[in-house]
């Protein structure tokens, strides 16, 4: 397999994701307008016309190009597994100088800045293995206004759902403007300290409007997006009705001593892209 075209494929998958917002998105922003009055409206204007003018003039849409994760679930049988992690560490540098992206990892020992958005552990890949020959990758870049409000706590079982409406609520009115609503809302619950804040974030992948396909999972996001919009909070926390264009939740299994729930945010520009490579090398961004 060619390395650098599976490169110029990560790198066309990091500049979509961090130049057009899905369309999922932009419906939901133009129905948020819709809806909305006052200053509201008028920021959800200028979010939807910098949407327009980023895609247009292919450059990031927001100063803070964020932190890039990626999620590669990786056929059994795919022929380039061995040589990904290091096409895709190169596509990130490469996008840092040629997109461009502004440099955003920092040693947290020295706060040395190495302007290629490398790393210790970064760019964070989450593997995951499945049959087949392919490669599916998505990027999720996220900025630290989001990233901040991200929250993790152990809880009783004893509280139930009940407690994780309201942790997910309390996390969400003290974020408040900060995250830059209108928010997506990833909840991760169960399984350990680790792995639920993994699937808060894996669950911002989801296009907005769809629902978990357990109908008790669905419903708590319904209830969740209800609960949260009532806040009052608004577009960039100016009020208004809409808080959260959505929420989604993952689950998995917990200890019977412990509840965790993992809130993580998505600002406005709910960022993401995906792309598949095939066994022979060629690749689609979507």
């Amino acid at each position: 397999m060619d390395k650098k075209h599976l490169e110029d494929g990560i790198l066309q998958l990091i500049r979509k994701a961090e130049t057009e917002i899905p369309p999922d998105v932009i419906a939901a922003l133009k129905q948020a307008y819709a809806i909305e009055t006052g200053a509201a409206k008028v920021q959800l204007e200028a979010m939807l016309a910098n949407v327009e003018k980023a895609k247009n003039k292919r450059c990031p849409m927001c100063q803070d190009t964020g932190i890039l994760t990626f999620f590669a679930n990786i056929g059994t049988d795919f022929p380039a597994t061995g040589i990904l992690k290091q096409v895709i560490e190169q596509a990130v540098a490469r996008a840092t100088v040629e997109i461009p992206l502004r440099p955003n990892t920092v040693d947290p020992m020295t706060s040395t800045n190495h302007g290629d958005n490398l790393g210790s552990y970064l760019p964070h890949i989450l593997w995951d293995f499945e049959p087949g020959d392919e490669a599916h990758i998505m990027t999720l870049p996220k900025g630290s206004g989001s990233e901040n409000m991200s929250a993790l706590q152990m809880l009783s079982p004893s509280v139930g759902l009940e407690g994780v409406k309201k942790f997910v609520l309390d996390v969400v009115k003290k974020a408040g403007g900060r995250p830059c609503p209108p928010i997506v809302v990833g909840v991760g619950i169960g399984g350990s300290a680790d792995l639920v804040m993994n699937l808060g974030k894996r669950a911002l992948l989801r296009p907005i409007g769809t629902r978990h396909t357990e109908p008790s999972i669905a419903l708590l996001e319904k209830d969740l997006l209800e609960i949260i919009n009532k806040t009052g909070i608004g577009p960039m926390g100016l009020g208004g009705k809409v808080t959260a264009l959505d929420v989604h939740v993952e689950v998995a299994h917990r200890h019977p001593a412990s509840l965790p729930v993992g809130v993580v945010i998505q600002c406005w520009a709910d960022r993401r892209a995906s792309m598949v490579v095939h066994p022979n090398g060629s690749w689609e961004v979507k």
